[in-house]
């Protein structure tokens, strides 16, 4: 596991959560941790709760699964103050080849099954956000800062800028995707000055983290924040036909439809499972899910941001207009990663939604969150 410092499934989770009337504002971490929200136990009977009883349409929340089910999702489950209100499977029996003899990326992205039968996938960049809050812990352990120079952690030539220019470029540059690199990492221009989502750049983080922590990815990420929340079928994974390569990620996160739901409901109730306290700088968790600099507002610290003005995407050469995801919630933060795969959190909502899968069948990934949303807001409009 030693080169594990270099990150796909499809199913959806809904979580929510209401205290005393008002909803649970994440990025204002001066805000109580909600009293009512049910947090599912380590093993045994997860609860449930009638759709009727939470205040949902239960036919259009069927119709909503029911679009998701259409796109190659291969599960959704939907919860309520963190109970199941429902949840659905499908078997998309991955195979090394799709009729047309094509490879089948999907394939790639599935290692195993839990004791209960649903699958554990490679979730792309959704491994972003968790190695973000990953940060987070190792800031409050005073292991490292935000505000380091890569160069403290993984010695000059990190990178292929020259030493001076590669000096400045700090943690922050990369959670914020704004290190001044090419996919490369060759310089393009001073840190801080250029956003581009660069998974390459990223990468470094959880080198540094293992490097600070002077533990392996996984025995970090076990100790600090998968084993105190129950996530037991979620660890980090060696890529398949991947090498040593910079150009990407050589390790995935994998993990499952309701493991990850366990992680949008540590974010919900900002950093704290029951009564133990996971992740204690609520100033940095607020920070990951606010803009992190101007010139991407829809980015945090590894997570996405709606309700705000425009979106960079890729290079970033391109700005569109309008917020992330138009008919979603404004304040919806997510993570996001490659075939369709995302966890949501919607604090004015109370909600945590999970997708995860292939990607999405007659639908790019944009319109496919589009008219998902559309069709969940319709359901909810009952609460």
């Amino acid at each position: 596991m030693a080169n594990l410092l270099k990150a796909n499934s499809v199913a959806i989770v809904i979580v929510g959560t209401l205290i005393g009337g008002q909803s649970l504002g994440v990025q204002d971490s001066r805000q109580a941790v909600p009293r009512n929200l049910y947090f599912p136990p380590r093993q045994g009977l997860w609860e449930h709760i009638e759709p009727s009883a939470a205040g949902w349409d239960s036919k259009k929340l069927e119709a909503a699964l029911d679009f998701a089910g259409q796109r190659r999702s291969s599960g959704v489950v939907v919860l309520y103050r963190g109970r199941i209100l429902i949840e659905r499977y499908w078997d998309l029996e991955p195979k090394p080849k799709l009729p047309n003899g094509q490879s089948n990326r999907y394939y790639y992205t599935v290692h195993g099954k839990t004791s209960q039968g649903h699958v554990i996938e490679d979730v792309a960049s959704v491994q972003k956000s968790v190695v973000s809050m990953l940060a987070g812990i190792a800031q409050h352990k005073g292991l490292l800062k935000v505000s380091d120079p890569v160069q403290k952690y993984l010695g000059e030539g990190w990178s292929k800028a020259a030493r001076d220019a590669e000096a400045k470029i700090t943690l922050r540059h990369l959670l914020t995707m704004t290190s001044g690199l090419t996919d490369a990492l060759e310089y393009e221009a001073p840190a801080g000055t250029r956003w581009r989502y660069n998974t390459t750049a990223y990468s470094r983080v959880l080198r540094i983290i293992s490097v600070a922590a002077q533990m392996e990815p996984d025995e970090l990420t076990r100790l600090w924040l998968t084993s105190p929340i129950g996530m037991d079928d979620s660890h980090w994974i060696v890529r398949p036909r991947m090498s040593d390569s910079e150009a990407a990620n050589t390790v995935g996160f994998a993990t499952t439809a309701r493991d990850l739901a366990r992680f949008g409901l540590l974010i919900l109730a900002q950093g704290t499972w029951a009564n133990h306290v996971v992740i204690d700088e609520k100033e940095y968790l607020r920070a990951a899910l606010q803009s992190s600099q101007d010139l991407n507002p829809s980015y945090g610290y590894l997570w996405w941001l709606n309700g705000k003005p425009s979106v960079l995407r890729g290079s970033g050469e391109r700005r569109l207009p309008g917020p992330l995801i138009p008919t979603a919630p404004a304040d919806l933060v997510a993570a996001e990663g490659a075939m369709g795969r995302k966890l949501y959190v919607v604090p004015s909502k109370e909600l945590v939604v999970t997708r995860l899968g292939a990607t999405p069948e007659g639908a790019n990934q944009a319109s496919f969150e589009v008219e998902f949303w559309k069709r969940l807001m319709a359901a909810a409009a009952t609460h």
